[in-house]
């Protein structure tokens, strides 16, 4: 049995929750590069280099992407071999989110009623994602979602009939209704199978596989790229402008589903598709 020190969690998640915000992934950053050189609306142009700039000042300058500093989501696998020592895992989550949106002047967004209202002043609590997994290893995902890009979610309970045609039709009439409001150029998250709650879950993981990766299966793979060329064909564009370039990428997650059912989410992500991970 590994153990792993509650405090060694609440660093690693409050470095996380900085880093997130302060400093774009590498894949993502390739791929705004890549929609810079290929977008050829002057207007859509002009956003994606407005775009660049920011995340190279958000860099250097150490200073936040955006000024809505997200929903800290965390996503963690826990090994069955490990014990955690000096604390609960959430307790010790949540201490990292606080100390991390406090000491990297990070917006606090979060509510503590959500009709009463009342600011928690630090950004706690996280949305915790907690698998068990086998081995002695603690992977931690911090994931921060902004409320514009968020707001631009959906799932629907479709029939089987609708088939693997109504799941394209539903994600492109959702992307090309949510329009400049979710701060394109992004990724969307589909998740497809499982439950009402499951398959939102599945399409907010999508988000965390980087820019450019495939499903493994090549079934899900081509989808993932047929939507793709689906949604880029809409025209929205950098931030609603107008463009060739509506999405980054397209990433599908999916589940076994009950015979009667056909749950479908979407999730889509801004410009600034924000998580850093780490294996403790």
């Amino acid at each position: 049995m590994r153990e792993v020190p509650a405090q060694c969690i609440t660093d690693t998640v409050k470095r996380l929750c900085i880093e997130a915000n302060y400093y774009l992934n590498e894949p993502e950053l390739t791929a705004l590069q890549k929609a810079y050189r290929e977008e050829q609306s002057p207007y859509g142009k002009a956003v994606l280099k407005q775009i660049l700039e920011n995340a190279e000042i958000a860099k250097n300058e150490q200073i936040a992407i955006c000024q809505d500093t997200g929903f800290a989501v965390v996503f963690v696998e826990v090994g069955q071999e490990v014990h955690i020592t000096g604390g609960a895992l959430e307790d010790a989550i949540n201490e990292g989110v606080r100390q991390g949106y406090i000491d990297g002047y990070l917006r606090k967004s979060i509510l503590k009623d959500p009709i009463r209202g009342g600011n928690t002043n630090d950004n706690t609590p996280a949305v915790i994602h907690t698998r068990i997994v086998p081995g002695d290893k603690v992977k931690i995902v911090v994931a921060p979602k902004g409320g514009g890009s968020e707001n631009m979610s959906t799932v629907r309970m479709m029939t089987p009939a609708d088939g693997v045609e109504g799941i394209k039709k539903f994600v492109v009439d959702w992307v090309t209704q949510a329009g400049g409001n979710p701060c394109p150029p992004g990724i969307v998250g589909i998740g497809i199978g499982g439950t009402f709650e499951y398959v939102a879950y599945l399409a907010k993981k999508a988000l965390l596989r980087p820019v450019g990766s495939r499903n493994p299966d090549p079934y899900y793979a081509a989808l993932e790229e047929e939507i793709l060329e689906l949604v880029n064909k809409t025209g929205v564009g950098p931030m609603g402008l107008g463009g060739k370039v509506t999405m980054l990428d397209v990433h599908i997650e999916f589940y076994p589903r009950h015979i009667a059912t056909f749950p479908v989410a979407v999730n889509i992500n801004c410009h600034a598709a924000r998580h850093k991970e780490t294996v403790l």
